[in-house]
C-alpha cells in the first residue's frame, strides 16, 4: 500500500529575519517599486503621488505594509478615510493595490522566507473603495449650432482690429471641432507637425498627447479628415506669415503668439488665448451657449459628429487618443433621431410580420 505524502503548510519552515533586516528590506522594496514604475514610463509626479499615499497608510498602520490584512484595510478605508473625498480614497486604494502587486511579482518568495507570510493584497472586491460621483455630462451643441458659430465668427474676421490672432483662434477652435484635439495638444503643435504627404488628406503628428494613468505624453497621428486639411491650408497660406516668423525654423509653432522670444522668434499661443477667443465668439454668435462652450465641449462635438457620420468607435478612439474604448463611448452624444428611427423601423418590421401571420 502506497504511503501518504505529508503535506506541510507554507508557514511551517522559515528563518525569521531581524528587525534591522526587515527595515532594510522594506526600504529596498520601496526603492525597487519606484524604479519599476519609472521604467514603466510613469511621470515623476504620479510616482511621487503613489509613494505619498503609501507613506500615509504606513504611518497609520505602524508596521510594514505587507503585514496588512483585509480587516486592517476595512478599518483604514471604512473609518480613517470615511469622510475623505472619493478621489483620495480611490487613489490611495490603487496605490496600495499596485504596491502589493509589485511585492507579489518580485518578492513573494523572499518575503515568505523572511517573515513566513504569503503575500495577499488586503484590498478585495468587498472593501475596494468605489467612486461616488460620475464624470460631468457634457452634451455638445448641435451641428447647425456649431455651423452658426463658425459662420458668424468667420464673417467678422475681416473687420477685426488684430486679424492674425483672431484668425488663429478661429482656426484652432475649428480644428478642435473637426478632429477633436485637446487645447493643450493644439498649443503644442509645430508647423512641421503637419505631414501633408501622409494618408489621403495629410496627418497631424500630436507629440504631446495626454498619457494614460499618469504616464508621459502619448504620441499619435491624427488624419486631417472632416475638412481639417482645408482649414489648416487656409490658415498657413493666408495668416501664418503675418506673425513674422521663419517657417523654416525648427520648432516654429503652428499657432504663434504675438509675443516674441529673445531671439525675435514667435512664442506659442497659450491655451488661455485660445479659450478666450472661443468664449468671446460664443457670446457673440451663439449666446445660448455663452460660458458653456469650451474647447473640451468641441472635442465632444467632434466625437458625436464623426459617429453620426458613420465613423466606428475604434476609429474615433484613435482620432481622439483615448486609451480605453469606454472613454470614447462616454463622448458620444447622438443629436439625430437614431433611437426614434430605430424604434419606428422595429415597429414596422413587427407589423409586417404580424400581417404575414394573419394572412
Amino acid at each position: 500500500m502506497a504511503a501518504l505524502a505529508v503535506v506541510r503548510g507554507l508557514r511551517e519552515h522559515w528563518a525569521s529575519a531581524s528587525a534591522e533586516e526587515l527595515e532594510q528590506f522594506e526600504t529596498d522594496a520601496l526603492y525597487g517599486f519606484v524604479l519599476a514604475r519609472a521604467s514603466a514610463g510613469l511621470a515623476d509626479g504620479t510616482i511621487l503621488g503613489d509613494v505619498g499615499h503609501l507613506d500615509q497608510i504606513r504611518s497609520w498602520f505602524g508596521r510594514p505594509l505587507w503585514d496588512m490584512e483585509p480587516a486592517d484595510a476595512d478599518a483604514y478605508f471604512g473609518k480613517v478615510l470615511r469622510g475623505s473625498p472619493s478621489g483620495t480614497r480611490l487613489a490611495r486604494s490603487q496605490a496600495l493595490t499596485t504596491y502589493f502587486m509589485f511585492l507579489e511579482l518580485r518578492h513573494k518568495v523572499e518575503l515568505h522566507r523572511m517573515t513566513g507570510r504569503v503575500i495577499e493584497c488586503p484590498i478585495d472586491e468587498m472593501n475596494r473603495p468605489r467612486g461616488t460621483k460620475d464624470a460631468q455630462l457634457r452634451i455638445p451643441p448641435s451641428e447647425p449650432e456649431v455651423g452658426t458659430l463658425f459662420a458668424g465668427w468667420g464673417g467678422e474676421l475681416a473687420m477685426c482690429r488684430k486679424f492674425a490672432p483672431a484668425a488663429r483662434n478661429y482656426t484652432a477652435s475649428k480644428l478642435l471641432s473637426q478632429v477633436g484635439l485637446r487645447v493643450s495638444e493644439a498649443c503644442g503643435l509645430d508647423l512641421d507637425d503637419i505631414k501633408w504627404d501622409l494618408g489621403r488628406f495629410g496627418k497631424l503628428h500630436v507629440r504631446h498627447g495626454k498619457g494614460a494613468r499618469g504616464s508621459g505624453p502619448r504620441e499619435r497621428m491624427v488624419p486631417l479628415i472632416n475638412g481639417a486639411d482645408r482649414t489648416l491650408r487656409r490658415f498657413i497660406e493666408d495668416v501664418w506669415g503675418q506673425f513674422d516668423d521663419d517657417h523654416t525654423r525648427p520648432g516654429a509653432p503652428l499657432f504663434p503668439s504675438e509675443r516674441k522670444n529673445a531671439d525675435g522668434s514667435s512664442r506659442r499661443a497659450g491655451d488661455d488665448a485660445l479659450r478666450g477667443g472661443l468664449k468671446d465668439a460664443a457670446k457673440a454668435h451663439l449666446p445660448a451657449w455663452g460660458e458653456k462652450l469650451t474647447p473640451h465641449v468641441l472635442r465632444h462635438f467632434c466625437a458625436s459628429q464623426l459617429y453620426g457620420n458613420g465613423l466606428d468607435l475604434l476609429a474615433i478612439q484613435e482620432v481622439l487618443g483615448h486609451s480605453w474604448i469606454a472613454t470614447t463611448m462616454r463622448y458620444i452624444r447622438v443629436q439625430q433621431t437614431r433611437v426614434e428611427d430605430a424604434w419606428v423601423a422595429g415597429m414596422e418590421r413587427a407589423a409586417w410580420r404580424l400581417e404575414g401571420l394573419i394572412r
